[in-house]
């Protein structure tokens, strides 16, 4: 009896953020975030150091397609210190359109991440993704999916997450975008920054529906959260960890813990 070589399958592993709010690395609440009622903001840590030393720590564990996010104006500077930081190592997102993009990736982002811009008025714009995906290349861009629940449904939010689009996240959007895009990040605002565990109704759906890398942030609070999304979504899905992490403030999860879970699954993936 011949003996057939069966290959193991993805593993879900860590990917690492960067969260920029007023040229701060912080860890916020996401439904908080508003441009009318920015007194609603409600923040869980604010970091001493800058967002290049955040990208000098990841560069150092190689922990490879953490994502940038600039939550809004003032962030610039900021950003600019990360990508400077690790060359070709992270993703850069907020305010992300088809006259900037080219620039992010000139100053060092692997890749750019676009949402909003997607959406003039709320309404997706295929010819506006098609414009991007040309200018930076399929392999060089990211599309944020980021998503707020409604009844039974995600609907994808824009805008910091305050405004709703008109696109649902199921099979068939994640199919469209795929087909400009290299990888999606999927922030779920409803659990953003809670620490009261993963959306696993979503996370067990993008398992079905996703056929290109994808990772998940939101409400992540203790390190068996990996295994949890590995085995929801077949490993099809990658996780960031915010507010519980010891970095960002958190006391429920090490980081040095999720370096040596990735540089495991890492290895007995090879």
């Amino acid at each position: 009896m011949m003996a057939t070589n069966i290959e193991p399958r993805r593993r879900s592993i860590f990917r690492p953020c960067i969260d920029l709010h007023n040229g701060l690395v912080k860890q916020i609440v996401g439904g908080t975030l508003s441009d009318t009622t920015p007194s609603d903001l409600r923040t869980n840590f604010v970091s001493s150091k800058n967002a290049g030393e955040f990208a000098t720590l990841y560069r150092e564990n190689n922990l490879h397609g953490g994502h940038v996010i600039k939550l809004g104006p003032g962030n610039d500077q900021a950003a600019e210190e990360a990508l400077k930081a690790w060359p070709d190592g992270l993703h850069i997102g907020g305010g992300i359109t088809l006259e900037n993009c080219q620039k992010w990736l000139d100053l060092g982002a692997e890749k750019v991440i676009v949402t909003s811009y997607l959406f003039p008025s709320g309404r997706f714009s295929l010819e506006r993704l098609q414009a991007v995906s040309q200018k930076t290349g399929k392999e060089r861009l990211v599309v944020d999916v980021s998503c707020r629940r409604r009844d039974d449904k995600w609907i994808v939010a824009m805008n910091k997450w305050q405004d709703m689009t008109d696109m649902e996240v199921n099979q068939e959007s994640l199919d469209l975008l795929s087909e400009y895009c290299s990888e999606f990040l999927i922030h779920a605002a409803d659990v953003e920054g809670l620490c009261q565990g993963i959306d696993q109704e979503l996370v067990t759906k993008l398992g079905e529906w996703v056929k290109i890398p994808t990772t998940y942030a939101g409400g992540a609070k203790e390190i068996g959260d990996l295994d949890l999304v590995d085995k929801l979504s077949a490993g099809k899905v990658d996780l960031t960890f915010g507010s519980a992490l010891d970095i960002f403030g958190g006391s429920l999860v090490r980081f040095d813990d999720l370096v040596r879970y990735n540089d495991r699954t890492n290895h007995e993936g090879s």
